[in-house]
């Protein structure tokens, strides 16, 4: 009988991701229409950013939605990539944009504009509640923490550090006059962002490539399955990653002779299990291989007589 829990737990990110979503939408128009009427880089590129974050959050909730679907005939894994996917698209989008602010804040720093500091401070204090509102609905208690969820999170702690800058430059502005302070901390943003984009492109690329599970060195899964009782040798051994918490591992063992072999990748399994926590073993036990007796010619010769 299916648990009637289990619809709701698959359910729990998407809807954090859409609640997320709506409020990302809602603090770029309005740092929209600020960012206008007060002259403020900071906040017309926190809004461009936010816009990107948008789409970003759009392709994370069908994501989402995509990865939970039963594994079928032509996908025998099920849809589970479609995170790794989602969140590496993120990972680009997050770069661009931080390129896209850099160029800009060049541009305003030569040519500096008035700008209205109360105004822009008052809609910056607003975009940073609200984007901490949408990181702790991401991040709060009962949520459910996976590659798509955290690229979403690291998209609305982006935002929040736009606005956290936005309000800097506001302050910096409205205290000293100095315009040159928005687009100044423009850049560190950007560079924030930038750093946050390559750990998320790095990490996905290595899924995708199909690297070895994180935090799992391959000489120590190889160690696990040489020490294991009935097993001589090894070959064709591969660990990779299908999704956040879906690691595989596959290996022919060749055996000792002194052991069954279905005991042998029962022991493996149970092995790599424990202290690798890769749950998706597959054994392939292999006989010994066969040293064939060679006798010298003499003695072959003295046999035929």
């Amino acid at each position: 009988m299916p648990d009637p829990d289990s619809h709701t737990h698959v359910d729990a990110p998407a809807r954090r991701i859409r609640v997320a979503l709506i409020l990302t939408l809602a603090t770029m128009l309005v740092e929209v229409a600020g960012g206008v009427m007060s002259g403020s880089l900071a906040l017309i590129s926190d809004a461009g950013h936010m816009m990107a974050d948008a789409g970003a959050l759009a392709l994370a909730l069908v994501a989402q939605q995509v990865a939970a679907r039963p594994r079928t005939l032509r996908r025998t894994y099920g849809s589970r990539r479609a995170e790794t996917l989602a969140a590496f698209v993120n990972g680009i989008v997050l770069g661009v944009t931080a390129v896209w602010v850099i160029l800009e804040a060049v541009e305003r720093w030569r040519t500096p504009t008035a700008i209205d500091a109360p105004f822009m401070l008052a809609v910056a204090v607003a975009g940073l509640l609200a984007n901490l509102t949408a990181a702790w609905i991401l991040s709060g208690r009962g949520a459910t923490h996976n590659a798509n969820t955290r690229a979403a999170l690291a998209h609305v702690l982006a935002d929040a550090a736009g606005s956290v800058a936005a309000i800097v430059a506001g302050v910096l502005v409205l205290s000293f006059g100095w315009t040159r302070a928005d687009p100044a901390i423009s850049v560190v943003l950007a560079v924030l962002i930038l750093w946050s984009a390559w750990k998320l492109v790095t990490q996905t690329v290595g899924v995708l490539m199909e690297g070895a599970p994180a935090g799992v060195p391959l000489e120590e899964l190889e160690r696990t399955i040489r020490e294991t009782r009935g097993v001589a040798d090894l070959h064709d051994l591969h660990a990779w990653t299908i999704s956040e918490g879906f690691d595989i591992l596959t290996v022919h063992v060749v055996l000792d002779g002194a052991h069954h072999g279905t005991d042998v990748a029962r022991e493996v399994g149970e092995r790599v299990r424990e202290r690798h926590r890769i749950a998706h073993v597959t054994v392939q036990p292999e006989p010994p291989a066969v040293r064939p007796s060679l006798h010298p010619v003499a003695v072959l010769r003295r046999r035929r007589k």
